[in-house]
């Protein structure tokens, strides 16, 4: 059998209607997990489990949930549970960055919703989803973050420090969850190609830029992001955990 086979799996992933989280999805998938697609919006949600369920039957079902509710993220893990009975995986990788500029400029509503959006909710999944694995001694959470959480930024200073508390987040809990067979572990993507990073990569000249300061002189892209999350979830990693995985292209060296 593979190490990454994850047959018999089952995976939440937040932010799976587009982007790294449905580049996720569909590779999980692949790997022979069932998934719960998950955003705000059922309609571009029901989209990508339809795709994933012509490809490999039965694989993927949609449950609806904003990152920003504590009431929705309860209701994600409790309709999963109650329609595929348990939960192995969990990918937090839903996150928001309202605001672009100086951190002098930012309003606290703006700073809130970062903090709430990228931080506090990944803590109420993470609480909500844990007890069965623990109970099962077995399972599997995954952050994603960002490379901006290892370096400043004169436009994403909030979104940066929210970033650098996953790291943390999941260092922690890999602790508190060690002896009860739960690994927590964070991905840090470079600059990938989604609608989420459109502001870094749609200008011309900023993009120009960041790839000659890459070593492999181009940004990625979001499948290239989901290979580490296969790895994190199956057999393969079963021995990492506390840990973030920096995939930028080599940019932080």
């Amino acid at each position: 059998m593979s190490l990454f086979d994850l047959s018999g799996k089952v995976a939440v992933i937040t932010g799976s209607s587009r982007g790294i989280g449905r580049a996720i999805a569909e590779r999980l998938a692949e790997h022979g997990a069932r998934v719960v697609v998950s955003s705000r919006k059922a309609e571009a949600c029901k989209e990508v489990a339809d795709a994933i369920n012509k490809k490999f039957r039965d694989h993927a079902i949609v449950v609806p949930a904003n990152i920003s509710s504590k009431d929705e993220l309860k209701n994600l893990i409790e309709e999963t549970n109650k329609k595929l009975g348990k939960i192995d995986i969990l990918v937090c990788n839903a996150a928001s960055n309202p605001y672009f500029g100086p951190l002098g400029g930012i309003q606290d509503d703006q700073l809130r919703k970062i903090l709430d959006n990228n931080i506090v909710s990944n803590h109420w999944l993470i609480q909500f989803a844990v007890p069965q694995m623990i109970a099962r001694k077995e399972g599997s959470i995954i952050i994603i973050s960002s490379i901006g959480g290892l370096r400043g930024s004169p436009v994403l200073g909030a979104y940066c420090i929210s970033k650098a508390a996953d790291f943390q987040l999941a260092r922690n809990l890999a602790v508190e969850y060690g002896p009860h067979n739960v690994r927590v572990n964070c991905i840090a993507p470079g600059l990938i190609k989604t609608d989420f990073a459109k502001a870094l990569w749609e200008d011309p000249v900023r993009l120009k830029a960041r790839e000659e300061t890459t070593p492999l002189r181009r940004i990625g892209e979001p499948d290239e992001i989901a290979g580490a999350a296969v790895f994190l979830a199956s057999s393969a990693g079963s021995f990492v955990t506390g840990q973030n995985i920096v995939i930028d292209g080599g940019v932080t060296i």
